[in-house]
């Protein structure tokens, strides 16, 4: 009888440490100033060890929740989150390793429908971008392939060839620009596709530099471009493509971009030597072509290692995150347009690298 008690008492304590376990983990925010709305953190974790994580931020509660998504849902997100867009009220995120597209209630964190990106021979694509335009979802994957996603049925309706390893996406001019890195196989690629979205057909290759990356658009339909070198002797490189032409219009050598984001033709920029670990994080004037800032930074905030650049839509702050040592949780700083730390958040993931913003 005493055993069974026991036994009864500590399949109790385990059931409630699993309740505890399934509650997102809610933290007390440091100030904000007046940020309003959410701001969701995608953390990619490391490759093979199923440990992607979204982070829900919530200026208006002053609160933020860890494990927001496996939390809600009972289970994980993923392997190797890469990247995610908001549709509406739903968060679509990609996952690498698992080969999965997650469409996510952003309201209840609940998950509405896995889509799994695998081929006819069931081999997984390795989904890695995705983009929407005039209600629909194209999500380019490391097998080569942009496939077309119905945002209504949610089912992939037509998938098409792109190019060697495709690893990063705009749309322009009715254009869809991906570039081709070319990073699984034994050299790297020097290409981004174009594909016509009305017929979904690919209409072009431009030429670029070396294992093309990041893009994207400015308001004049204008794109740039990173291209990453081989971390040898070629290093990275900033590029604008015309997208009325499809053709490169000026190269920046001496600006070695890792990664970048665009807000009102500004673009916020950092470069990081994987050799030293220098970086620098600049500011860029896209319609002239020149620099604005050489230190975007200006009160003496130190990082490691950044990993992801954000510019909030609203108030104009820069989000960046610091991967530390890609094996430590990181950290997100928010600054002012003037390079002045307004806050920071530690412990917020493993290696975050993509922000999107719920509000006004």
């Amino acid at each position: 009888m005493k055993q069974t008690i026991f036994y009864l008492i500590l399949l109790l304590i385990f059931a409630s440490c699993n309740d505890m376990h399934d509650k997102p983990r809610l933290n007390t925010l440091p100030d904000t100033g007046n940020d309003t709305g959410r701001l969701f953190v995608l953390s990619e974790g490391l490759w093979g060890r199923n440990n992607s994580e979204l982070i829900s931020i919530d200026f208006d509660a002053g609160t933020f929740r860890y494990d927001f998504f496996s939390a809600n849902n009972r289970r994980g997100l993923g392997d190797t989150a890469n990247d995610m867009e908001l549709f509406g009220s739903q968060l679509w995120i990609v996952t690498t390793g698992s080969s999965q597209v997650e469409v996510m209630d952003i309201n209840t964190g609940r998950s509405i429908r896995q889509i799994p990106m695998f081929d006819e021979n069931d081999r997984a694509r390795q989904p890695r971008n995705i983009v929407f335009y005039n209600n629909q979802a194209f999500v380019a994957s490391f097998d080569g392939t942009v496939s077309r996603i119905n945002v209504q049925t949610f089912e992939v309706e037509k998938t098409i060839e792109a190019g060697r390893n495709p690893d990063g996406m705009a749309v322009a001019n009715g254009k869809l620009y991906i570039a081709n890195s070319g990073g699984l196989g034994l050299e790297f690629d020097y290409t981004v596709s174009v594909i016509c979205i009305e017929k979904f057909e690919k209409t072009g290759i431009i030429e670029v530099g070396l294992n093309p990356h990041h893009i994207h658009a400015d308001s004049r339909g204008y794109l740039f471009l990173v291209s990453r070198g081989n971390n040898a002797d070629i290093p990275p490189k900033f590029q604008q493509i015309c997208s009325r032409t499809d053709q490169v219009v000026r190269t920046f050598y001496d600006l070695p971009v890792v990664n970048f984001v665009i807000r009102n033709d500004i673009a916020y920029m950092y470069s990081f030597d994987y050799n030293t670990e220098d970086f620098w994080i600049k500011t860029f004037d896209c319609i002239n072509g020149t620099i604005i800032s050489e230190q975007f930074i200006t009160d003496g905030t130190t990082l490691q290692r950044p990993f992801g650049i954000f510019a909030h839509p609203a108030n104009g702050s820069i989000f960046i995150s610091d991967a530390i040592n890609h094996i430590q949780n990181g950290t997100i700083f928010s600054f002012d347009r003037n390079g002045q730390l307004r806050y920071k958040i530690e412990d917020i993931g493993l290696n975050p690298s993509r922000f999107v913003f719920v509000g006004n």
